[in-house]
């Protein structure tokens, strides 16, 4: 069985029709292996995406791609400074 990267509305989607089932009276087991992902994906999607609606999900993305650029932003500017702060010193 290959695996799928699954986008997060298409989770999201999946997360919502795991509650239908169970609400419907199926059990938990049954209603995560009508989706097909595995428990364990199911959990840690659950986890992440739980109550959110897809509109939150792509708002969700774009901060987390947003916080990693700015990450990387901080890490390159730090680098920069503790160079300069070693050539001013004269320990190169």
């Amino acid at each position: 069985m290959g695996r799928k990267k699954h986008t997060a509305e298409e989770i999201v989607a999946k997360l919502r029709q795991v509650d239908v089932l169970v609400s419907q009276g199926r059990k938990v087991a049954e209603a995560i292996r009508s989706i097909e992902v595995t428990e364990v994906t199911y959990y840690r999607w659950r986890s992440e995406y739980g109550g959110l609606k897809g509109d939150q999900v792509k708002r969700l993305k774009s901060l987390e791609t947003e916080n990693q650029r700015l990450r990387r932003a901080i890490s390159d500017l730090t680098l920069e400074k503790l160079i300069l702060k070693e050539a001013a010193s004269g320990n190169f």
